[in-house]
């Protein structure tokens, strides 16, 4: 025997009502999805570095008796530095590890070790990457 046409209907209906729930649990993730993707780039982009305590950091780090902001000193001045890095996708990754990995230099003609910043927070350096790269 068949179905009565009320269970039949019922079944409809559920199955129907399913059909909804999915369509709508893809519909909102899809506008999760790009939601995120249109504001992440932005909300990135507006992260500024603190650079007071960045400035802080490079002077207790001595990092300012070999660059400045503008001016060439021993080494490089941080503007030249940020223009070097500018556009390239992976220039934070680079500072950061140059100024922690503690790399051979040239000063004068002699190789000396490059310095790392005086804190094991890598908070702090990422912060200076940051403001040296917003010059």
């Amino acid at each position: 025997m068949g179905a009565s046409p009320a269970i039949c209907v019922s079944a409809a209906i559920v199955k129907a009502r399913f059909f909804i729930h999915e369509v709508r649990m893809i519909l909102f993730r899809l506008l999760l999805v790009s939601t995120l993707v249109v504001v992440m780039p932005f909300g990135a982009a507006q992260a500024q570095p603190d650079t007071d305590a960045a400035q802080s950091l490079a002077k207790k780090s001595k990092c300012t008796s070999c660059h400045s902001i503008d001016k060439q000193k021993d080494g490089p001045s941080y503007k030249t530095i940020s223009a070097k890095h500018k556009g390239k996708a992976d220039a934070a990754d680079k500072l950061f590890t140059h100024l922690t990995s503690s790399p051979k230099i040239k000063v004068d003609g002699k190789e000396e070790t490059h310095e790392s910043p005086k804190t094991k927070n890598e908070a702090d350096i990422k912060n200076l990457v940051a403001w040296i790269l917003s010059l």
